[in-house]
């Protein structure tokens, strides 16, 4: 069984909410007919009832058992309100404003089902740009507790299954920060290492990726990495973890042993956290071509409840899948 299919049979335990914000996307109207056929999450569209019914006879989607919200004509919507200008009171956001957020900017309105508990996730992005789903994400559903950062991981599948756990290894991060500092690397390692548990069901071993292992190069960007290992060692977290090492002594048996002989995770990782989004990007677009992997993501992580992010050029298969993906990531 594939991990998609793993991820799917899982979902199919217990049944999550997830919300579908972009419904004049047909893509979406598409992918909820899957989710809704294959029962991996109840699904919830946002937007005018009459014209999302439409647009779905359209495209020859059969939405029936979603639930259509709009919330122009929805009873919860002061509330919902509310909760944003106290979220926002700092940035001393007004009623009126607040009343706009919600009633014109699914996203927004999507999040704050999930943050006030009437659904477990959303998935978004597909008519949208990143910094919008993820606005939305952090402004309502914040971060998780002794969280500070949001990042993101894809879980790598190779064919061959000879590296990470018969062929899955996660990377992270490899679509949301820059250049993160030594505690966002902390912070990336800890989510990617949650990610590892909750939505592929593997016992975290994670590499804190580098081009010097245990000392072998001295340069800033080496301390970085060496830093957030001390930031690791004093929160005390639950997953084996090791470094600063290269990506061989990480993942390749004999060379851990040689490189790094007392690590725990050496020569065996199934995560390996970047530096750096340059060489966590360019490094899984590279194994995704040479070894013809699939890359399942990105799975954004870090936040207080699920939101993930799909691509503009997202196929309708990616959105059921991370529909599914989503709904794993739920925590009760």
């Amino acid at each position: 069984m594939g991990l998609i299919d793993s991820i799917k049979q899982n979902a199919k335990k217990k049944l999550r909410t997830i919300v579908l914000p972009e419904s004049q996307d047909e893509r979406v109207l598409l992918a909820a007919q899957i989710v809704l056929k294959e029962k991996t999450a109840n699904i919830v569209l946002i937007g005018d009832e009459n014209k999302i019914k439409e647009d779905a006879l359209k495209a020859g989607a059969n939405i029936e058992g979603a639930s259509i919200i709009n919330p122009l004509e929805f009873d919860g919507i002061n509330a919902y309100i509310d909760e944003l200008v106290e979220l926002r009171a700092k940035k001393s956001l007004s009623k009126k404003d607040a009343t706009e957020i919600m009633k014109t900017e699914p996203r927004f309105f999507a999040c704050m089902m999930v943050r006030l508990g009437d659904a477990h996730g959303v998935v978004a992005g597909s008519d949208s740009p990143t910094s919008d789903v993820l606005r939305a994400a952090m402004q309502v559903i914040k971060t998780a507790p002794g969280i500070k950062t949001v990042s993101s991981s894809f879980v790598m599948e190779t064919a061959d299954g000879k590296f990470g756990d018969n062929g899955l290894i996660l990377f992270g991060d490899c679509a949301v920060l820059p250049d993160p500092t030594s505690e966002q690397l902390a912070d990336i390692a800890a989510s990617t290492a949650a990610t590892a548990k909750s939505v592929v069901g593997l016992e975290p071993r994670v590499a804190m990726l580098s081009f010097s292992t245990m000392g072998s190069a001295s340069h800033p960007m080496v301390d970085k990495v060496k830093d957030a290992v001390s930031i690791l060692n004093n929160r005390n977290v639950d997953f084996a973890y090791g470094g600063e090492m290269q990506a061989d002594a990480a993942i390749v048996e004999a060379i851990g042993k040689k490189k790094a002989p007392d690590s725990k995770v050496a020569g065996s990782a199934n995560v390996l956290i970047f530096p750096d989004l340059q060489s966590g990007n360019i490094g899984y677009k590279l194994v995704q071509r040479f070894a013809n992997a699939q890359a399942h993501g990105p799975i954004i992580q870090g936040l207080n409840k699920p939101v993930n992010d799909l691509s503009r050029g997202c196929s309708i298969e990616d959105i059921s899948n991370l529909v599914a993906i989503t709904a794993t990531q739920v925590v009760d």
